[in-house]
């Protein structure tokens, strides 16, 4: 029973380092172009040049 006592906060600070990181990531753009990605590994940079 001991063990709840321990595990249960180290849960909650997980999951708060784990909302932290998401919100950073929100800010800083991470999540702005989720499409050029995707289609940039599709273009042929030889055809441009």
């Amino acid at each position: 029973m001991t063990i709840l006592g321990f595990m249960i906060p180290l849960s909650l600070g997980m999951g708060l380092v784990a909302l932290a990181a998401f919100f950073w990531s929100m800010r800083s753009g991470q999540y702005e172009d989720m499409d050029g990605a995707a289609n940039r590994i599709l273009i042929d940079e030889e055809m441009g040049g």
